[in-house]
């Protein structure tokens, strides 16, 4: 885990922070997921966004391994260049928000709120 976030990371999250304020937005910066650490989260989403340098080109299997876990515990996984994010600013944030109204709402509970016997 870092303490200091990337120049990429800080304007994300303040980007998610300040201009993503609707419901079901609600994240989390470096969230442990099992043995991985993203840097952020939706617990109500289930979704996690991941902001890359350059010397994630070079460790796409590591990350690919990681995302499948990532999915594997319900979340779903973007991935953003820190150049997209510093650039591009907007469209990550379509893209995010995009991403949270695709999100399914959980099903109803099974002890109840289903149809009644008549």
């Amino acid at each position: 885990m870092r303490k200091t976030p990337t120049e990429a990371e800080r304007k994300l999250w303040w980007h998610l922070r300040h201009r993503l304020p609707a419901p079901g937005t609600h994240f989390r910066r470096q969230v442990r997921l099992g043995r991985y650490i993203v840097d952020f989260a939706s617990y109500k989403s289930r979704l996690v966004l991941e902001v890359d340098g350059g010397q994630h080109a070079e460790r796409s299997d590591a990350d690919a391994v990681r995302t499948r876990f990532i999915e594997a515990e319900g979340y779903r996984v973007l991935r953003f260049w820190n150049n997209d994010v510093l650039n591009n600013i907007d469209s990550v944030l379509e893209e995010i928000q995009h991403a949270i109204t695709l999100t399914p709402t959980p099903g109803p509970s099974p002890q109840g709120g289903g149809e009644q016997k008549r």
